[in-house]
């Protein structure tokens, strides 16, 4: 299989964003490609704003912010919702 479901992690390496991380790399399938985004980084920054980003940590799955990140953080059963761990 060459198709990859994209995972972006918007972190400021706080340590609920590394709570965060671990969960998304612990739910995340052999498909699943997990990248860690520094939002001190100011394309990275540019890139969260564009997607609705308003607080960190956030995740996108495919191109889309997952539902349980726009308002009180990262919830694994939300996240499997979206697509995390599962093959495309």
């Amino acid at each position: 299989m060459t198709d990859k479901r994209k995972i972006e992690v918007f972190s400021a390496g706080c340590p609920v964003c590394d709570e965060t991380v671990k969960l998304v790399n612990s739910v995340a399938c052999p498909s699943c490609e997990v990248t860690v985004l520094d939002m001190k980084t100011s394309d990275v920054a540019e890139r969260a704003k564009a997607l609705g980003i308003r607080s960190v940590p956030a995740v996108v799955i495919d191109g889309r912010l997952a539902d349980c990140c726009t308002g009180r953080g990262p919830d694994e059963a939300a996240l499997r919702g979206a697509g995390l761990g599962k093959p495309l």
